[in-house]
């Protein structure tokens, strides 16, 4: 059904589509793709922390949560950081369409490699993960948003359909690859086949890659949906696409010597690299990347004044984003540690695998973001701004961590706590994360100026990037510290943000009235 053509952005048009729930068909490309791309991701996130930390002879790596809390960290904070690199290539080189393919592709090489039964190939693989995805991400996000107009009433809804999209893949995931990596029918099941139980965490890794695969084929065999939408850049300059391919070979080339020379003084003996003082390195760069292109975007003196203004309400995004992430994501490590040690797993009589748990958040917004899509349209002009929404998703993330004090404090005393406490949990988790997440992807294809939107979607998956990096530092300290202590700290510092958010929410206000 076609009710008049709308603006794609700023020279492509496509006609109002309502294939798809009232949606243009495209979304249902993008729907499924997201779908198993994220089930690839959480299939294998619910399994990092604990495959890192189970003994050796029980097919981990045996490593303490002191080391495997900044490798968590780590991972997750660079799949997100490199957002922002896959952003450019597709604004500047290859468009959004091809990033989103070839993003999928190293992702599931990389999970393969996972599937591999040898500690070496850990690493390499969590290393192509990054690359994907920080190719994929932020793009296909992206051509979501081009998918209508920027006064589209349907985009917040829109995006929010796009989120169940990713909460039914990181819902199914856990299922499959806790089951695979955890329990015991299925180590009977290896044993059968003359192979060792051992070997059951790679059969897991292996199950994200099959979720990619499929992924990848109904992006290609559907792609038809999309139209124009993600095509790469037309070349109105030759000059200026010529210097965007020089600094991309530059940068890689740069990037690559570097790695290859550290690799040769850590083997050489000439330097010892840490876990943590990589850790802490990685750290001061972010900080120090976040800093150098806040302060480039702000101060460039090529935007309007509206522009400038909207970015302004970016930077402060970012913020809300980064500190709501670094909670969140306590969700794959300490979380996931408190279900593994402290946490009675048995429903109806029957044990499961603590990875299950990760689907609980998932189960919850497959819940809620229904709600949520239908609240926000209902509310039309009384909608609250994106900068209320994020206090209150700050407001129940912290109340998150407050409900976890007692449930710390019982577990204390060596028993295992009801299910009840963490279900509670992720549920208060997850009404934050629907006043934020699908609320942020939307606002930042509207805030963003056209000719950098693939680039300012790499910015708010990098605030995702420092917030992993903070939740995964509070991971490290998960043995150090009594956990009611650690709890109430977590959801204390959430709080204080949620009320400078408050603070925010009428001068942004008054800021873009006057724009």
């Amino acid at each position: 059904m076609h009710q008049g053509p709308h603006q794609l952005g700023d020279d492509v048009t496509l006609p109002r589509q309502t294939g798809f729930f009232g949606h243009p068909a495209g979304l249902r490309t993008l729907f499924f793709a997201e779908l198993w791309e994220r089930f690839s991701y959480y299939g294998m996130r619910a399994l990092l922390v604990l495959f890192m930390t189970a003994p050796i002879a029980a097919g981990g790596l045996g490593w303490d949560v002191a080391k495997a809390g900044p490798i968590y960290g780590l991972y997750t904070a660079m799949v997100y950081l490199f957002s922002l690199p896959g952003g450019w290539i597709a604004d500047r080189l290859i468009g959004q369409r091809s990033a989103v393919f070839w993003g999928g592709v190293l992702i599931m090489c990389g999970h393969i490699v996972l599937a591999i039964p040898f500690e070496a190939s850990f690493l390499p693989g969590l290393g192509f993960v990054v690359l994907g995805t920080g190719l994929l991400k932020p793009n296909i996000s992206t051509m979501v948003g081009h998918l209508y107009a920027p006064d589209d009433e349907r985009r917040d809804a829109g995006f929010s359909i796009f989120y169940i999209a990713i909460n039914i893949g990181a819902l199914l995931a856990p299922l499959v690859t806790a089951s695979l990596a955890q329990e015991q029918w299925f180590k009977d099941v290896l044993t059968g086949w003359g192979m060792s139980p051992a070997s059951s965490w790679h059969w897991g890794f292996g199950a994200t890659a099959v979720g990619m695969a499929l992924g990848l084929i109904w992006y290609v065999v559907d792609g038809k949906t999309l139209g124009d939408a993600g095509m790469k850049p037309a070349v109105t300059d030759a000059a200026d696409a010529a210097k965007a391919k020089r600094q991309f070979w530059t940068a890689a080339t740069v990037i690559l010597g570097f790695v290859a020379l550290v690799t040769a003084l850590q083997v050489s003996g000439t330097i010892a690299l840490t876990t943590q003082s990589v850790s802490n390195a990685f750290g001061v760069f972010l900080l120090l990347a976040v800093l150098a292109f806040f302060s480039w975007l702000l101060l460039d003196r090529s935007w309007t004044a509206e522009e400038r203004k909207r970015l302004v309400v970016t930077a402060v995004l970012f913020l809300g984003a980064a500190v709501f992430w670094s909670v969140f994501e306590q969700a794959g490590s300490t979380l996931t540690l408190f279900a593994e040690r402290s946490t009675q797993n048995e429903l109806f009589g029957m044990s499961f695998g603590s990875g299950k748990w990760q689907s609980v958040n998932s189960l919850w917004v497959v819940i809620l973001a229904p709600i949520f899509a239908w609240l926000w349209v209902r509310l039309a002009s009384r909608n609250p701004s994106s900068t209320a929404k994020f206090s209150l998703g700050l407001i129940f993330v912290s109340a998150s961590f407050i409900l976890m004090v007692p449930a710390a404090q019982l577990a204390a005393s060596g028993d295992r706590v009801g299910w009840w406490w963490l279900l509670g949990c992720y549920f208060l988790q997850t009404t934050g994360e629907m006043c934020i997440s699908p609320v942020g992807l939307s606002a930042m294809t509207k805030l963003a100026p056209a000719r950098i939107g693939s680039m300012m979607m790499g910015v708010w998956f990098m605030a995702t990037s420092v917030g992993n990096f903070i939740g995964g530092q509070v991971a490290s300290v998960y043995e150090k510290f009594s956990l009611p202590q650690l709890f109430g700290v977590v959801g204390l510092y959430a709080l204080v943000f949620a009320g400078v958010m408050a603070l925010l929410v009428k001068p942004i206000k008054r800021m873009l009235a006057r724009t």
